[in-house]
């Protein structure tokens, strides 16, 4: 099983990111995913989740600019991330709904 995220980097507050996670070894459509993030000295925090059908619901603190999708056809997981904030920064990870399986990770740092 693999979860491998990639789309991080810096960026300026206010901007945004297209975070990918590319699943395999298990079959992707039948599962509810997640996104994660863990900022600097703090623990997991919840950011966003789809089910295996598409229903979406996120965090309130990324509510309206976080936007999370699938394509099935593909194994692959997507979060958009518009008018970024400083305290967005973090290690972003992709995992199945109840963190059977989880990435490593990509870093966003929000930054001017």
């Amino acid at each position: 099983v693999q979860l491998v995220e990639s789309g991080g980097g810096l960026v300026q507050p206010g901007g945004s990111l297209r975070l990918s996670c590319v699943a395999s070894g298990f079959t992707f459509r039948f599962y509810d995913m997640k996104w994660v993030r863990q900022a600097p000295g703090k623990g997991l925090e919840w950011v966003s989740s789809i089910s295996f059908g598409g229903r979406d619901t996120y965090a309130d603190s990324v509510k309206g600019r976080f936007s999370i999708s699938r394509d099935n056809a593909k194994n692959t997981l997507f979060l958009q991330m518009n008018s970024l904030k400083t305290e967005d920064t973090g290690v972003y990870y992709c995992a199945t709904r109840d963190s059977e399986f989880q990435g490593q990770g990509t870093q966003v740092t929000v930054s001017s």
